[in-house]
């Protein structure tokens, strides 16, 4: 049994702990909002938060993160309301969407450690995740409205 926190749920999982993070997220959850994008993680797109850092869950195994909080999109907010997921829709971000929810997470792990992020701030953090559709002035403009909000 692996035992974690997932959107402020404690879970008790009966699964191989070799299993990849994505695949108990996905498949064993159903909190679909993690995307599979490249499955080496390099793309970004199966970003979640674990105990508030970005990670990969393509590439970690459930094992790695037993006793962690992990925060899927779905754990941000039941109802979209979060700081960044409105920044998002009020910046109108997303074109096909698929890269979303690691970037919003992504964002949201940058402004808790960086309040006020400059250019080359939110540049820096997220460059990993890449967008397809190139909305990365999108992107930036969200998260400094973002910063500003929550101030």
């Amino acid at each position: 049994m692996i035992k974690l926190t997932v959107n402020n749920q404690q879970r008790d999982l009966d699964v191989e702990p070799q299993m990849p993070l994505l695949w108990v997220l996905r498949d064993i959850l159903g909190l679909t909002g993690t995307k599979y994008g490249c499955g080496i993680a390099l793309c970004g797109a199966c970003t979640v938060l674990v105990d508030g850092v970005p990670i990969r869950s393509c590439t970690t195994l459930v094992s790695a993160v037993e006793g962690k909080n992990v925060t899927t999109i779905e754990g941000l907010s039941p109802d979209n309301s979060h700081v960044v997921q409105q920044a998002w829709i009020a910046e109108d971000v997303p074109q096909c969407g698929f890269c979303q929810s690691g970037q919003i997470l992504a964002a949201t792990a940058l402004l808790a450690s960086t309040p006020n992020p400059t250019d080359e701030d939110i540049d820096k953090a997220m460059a990993p995740i890449l967008c397809r559709c190139g909305t990365y002035q999108r992107i930036r403009r969200a998260i400094h409205r973002a910063a500003g909000a929550k101030t």
